[in-house]
């Protein structure tokens, strides 16, 4: 048996900390992250110029979304436009095509922001 230096408790050899008051009994000195609670510590933040920059290129996406030719025709991907200035007369944005950018640009935004987190 062993004896806590700080509220004298007898506590078994396998203990490395006292069951009583929570103070290290190997004799080593404490460190910042065994003597506070994990609720103390700060929390990690999301890096927010990835997020600004996933917002950025979302509204880009909207702006130049990607087009394909009238349902009356064959099936073909005209690429990248400006709204405002179809590639073709009948051309309709691609909403499928559209989704799949816009997905896609959320979740590696969001996978971008928490990779590059602030700890």
């Amino acid at each position: 048996m062993q004896v806590c230096p700080a509220c004298s408790r007898s506590q078994p050899e396998i203990n490395r900390f006292c069951i009583q008051c929570g103070r290290r009994l190997d004799g080593l000195p404490e460190s910042p992250s065994t003597s506070q609670h994990h609720t103390d510590a700060a929390p990690d933040q999301l890096n927010l110029t990835v997020l600004y920059g996933m917002v950025i290129v979302l509204i880009l996406a909207v702006l130049f979304p990607p087009w394909e030719t009238p349902p009356t025709q064959t099936p073909e991907f005209l690429g990248m436009y400006f709204i405002l200035s179809p590639p073709a007369p009948e051309a309709v944005v691609s909403r499928m095509l559209l989704t799949i950018e816009l997905v896609t640009i959320a979740i590696a935004g969001l996978y971008g922001a928490f990779l590059f987190r602030k700890k």
